[in-house]
């Protein structure tokens, strides 16, 4: 590589060019980095053209050697008659560097460190909780196991498996000041809206026929008959993770709510926010808390629940407008099957007083909707009809949505006969009620103003349920492998930071790729080590992904040889904090 100096007379600048040959044999050259304005660069030497021409050599030169440690040929001897040493590992994980990066621009390394000083371990808590972290991301499974799979990463565990076990009582202990420091560090990575904040429950059974004093019998979500804890997650506007606790199974699930949302206005300092749940979280005692001072609230309401009078103005066809309108309406007047009308939401506000509260229900009408539940509903309609028609017993279950709620059993006698017989039909008044309630939904809150930002608040539920999805589907949080309530409550720690990580990183990377298509290219991510003397080859798939993450994060694991002197140097450069990620 050599200087060329380019321009006219007062405006000059100081390039690298690289010389190549062409495919046709011929030289040529091209600008491999621009070094800056030459006048510029000229004040910075005091007018000193040599030092300036010596410098920028100089530069030439640390860039040609780079270039050639990156481009440049390599040999690496085999021998057809030697076998590969016993038991040494050939085969790394890379994808978890990705994730190290967030970990340290989390700053978890201190927040560990901070741990340690309250407590008198000797292992190293950053590197377990943050192994943790990576295995239930990359390869979720058990303590042991996450353990063992350690193994296959770059850096292996230098602690043992008893440290692992000994640190998820600290880790549990320190739940609360984990969580808060980690929302603080989090807006280094991407500014929290915690403008709404989003919270619900669910769930997780144990394969244990007796109960204790944490897991315990309760209603469980997948309507299994085992003891179960309950999990309250908080999720802020931006769908990342903000909070959570666990509760023991048989705690009714509107208690959960003001114990953690009173440590989020204590920690983490949110005193102005929507808080937005749905019926089941929204009981008149919490939504009464969430209107305290500036508080507001938009919690998703029930109609066949309501009293009837009050479902019956709530239904009621007219007073409705369209979004922008002052205009009332009466939807039985509407052309559904006009394009526009069918998208557009229609809606009615009718005053309630609860108490000393003063709150609106805002009912909406979509045309669309109701024709999804009806769509639905057909489906559900016709199994009901072939289990009218199959022979045997005919069971009703838990689920709400159970077709055999659309089935009636009668009890007929005919002559000459003593016993009954049951007959079983289709139970159309059942039906016919379901039907008063499509295309309606329903919300009640204290706030007043601009309906549609109302509509959009709560549409955004669905993230916290694509969150709760993640965490027992893509990261296995259960089945859990520990008994004792402080390691339990360290795993769900250990799944909510999984959760937080995923998240940054899907926003990291412009929230333009799937759960599936990230993890499943994380978990593909591995590196070969052709001998212990050279270096590493990628063993995975190159894709526009990958390429994604590595121009996100600024390193690069995807050159044809890494030699093992700059594996080391990317690894520590994961650990350093820099400026943001780009």
């Amino acid at each position: 590589m050599y200087i060329a100096i380019t321009g006219s007379k007062n405006n000059k600048d100081v390039y690298i060019y690289r010389s190549f040959r062409k495919e046709n044999g011929k030289a040529s050259s091209c600008i491999y980095k621009k070094l800056g304005k030459y006048n510029a660069l000229l004040e910075q030497f005091d007018g000193n053209e040599d030092k300036l021409m010596t410098w920028a050599k100089e530069q030439a030169a640390k860039e040609t050697e780079l270039y050639k440690q990156h481009t440049g040929k390599v040999s690496v001897e085999f021998s057809k008659a030697a076998a590969i040493p016993m038991n040494e590992r050939r085969s790394f994980n890379v994808g978890y560097l990705f994730l190290q990066k967030l970990c340290t621009q989390l700053r978890l390394d201190k927040v560990c460190r901070t741990i340690k000083s309250r407590h008198k371990f000797k292992y190293d808590l950053n590197a377990i909780l943050t192994d943790l972290v990576y295995a239930r991301i990359l390869s979720p499974a058990s303590k042991l196991a996450s353990y063992e799979y350690c193994q296959s990463l770059l850096e292996p565990p230098k602690y043992s498996l008893q440290d692992v076990y000994r640190s998820l009582s600290v880790i549990a202990g320190e739940s609360d000041f984990i969580q808060s420091e980690l929302y603080k560090n989090s807006n280094f990575i991407h500014p929290r809206n915690n403008r709404i904040l989003y919270y619900d429950c669910t769930n997780y059974y144990f394969e244990i026929e007796e109960e204790d004093d944490f897991r315990r019998y309760g209603k469980s979500k997948e309507n299994r008959p085992n003891p179960i804890v309950t999990m309250g997650l908080f999720m802020d506007a931006d769908g990342l993770p903000l909070a959570f606790d666990i509760f023991p199974g048989n705690q009714n699930e509107q208690t959960t709510l003001k114990p953690l949302e009173s440590k989020i206005l204590q920690d983490f300092n949110c005193s102005e926010f929507i808080y937005c749940s749905d019926s089941g979280l929204g009981s008149s005692s919490n939504r009464r808390f969430n209107s305290l001072g500036n508080g507001a609230y938009i919690i998703t309401h029930s109609l066949k629940k309501m009293k009837k009078e009050d479902r019956e103005i709530a239904l009621n066809p007219t007073q409705f407008r369209r979004i922008g309108s002052d205009q009332f309406i009466d939807i039985r007047t509407l052309d559904e099957s006009d394009e526009e009308i069918y998208n557009t939401i229609y809606y009615k506000e009718v005053p309630v007083v609860t108490g000393d509260m003063d709150e609106t229900l805002v009912v909406t009408y979509s045309p669309k909707y109701k024709a999804y539940q009806r769509k639905i509903r057909a489906r559900q309609i016709e199994r009901a009809e072939r289990i009218i028609t199959a022979p045997g017993r005919k069971r009703k279950g838990k689920n709400q949505n159970d077709p055999m709620r659309f089935v009636k059993k009668t009890s007929v006698t005919t002559d000459g006969e003593i016993a009954e017989k049951q007959v079983y039909d289709l139970d159309e008044e059942q039906i016919q009620k379901e039907e008063l309630y499509d295309g309606f939904y329903a919300v009640i809150t204290n706030l007043e103003g601009d309906i549609s930002e109302i509509i959009r608040i709560n549409r955004q539920r669905w993230e916290i349920e694509e969150n709760f999805r993640i965490m027992k589907t893509e990261f296995e949080a259960r089945p859990i492998y520990v008994r004792r309530e402080d390691r339990i409550k360290a795993h769900f720690m250990t799944c909510y930071i999984s959760l937080l990580l995923y998240r940054l990183l899907e926003k990291e990377l412009g929230n333009i790729y799937t759960a599936d298509q990230i993890l499943e290219t994380l978990r593909s991510m591995q590196m070969t080590l052709l001998n212990t003397a050279s270096g590493y080859i990628p063993s995975y798939t190159r894709t526009e992904l990958t390429d994604t993450l590595h121009k996100t994060f600024d390193f690069r694991t995807d050159y044809e040889f890494i030699t093992k002197t700059d594996m080391r140097t990317l690894i520590k450069d994961t650990k350093q904090i820099k400026s943001k990620l780009k």
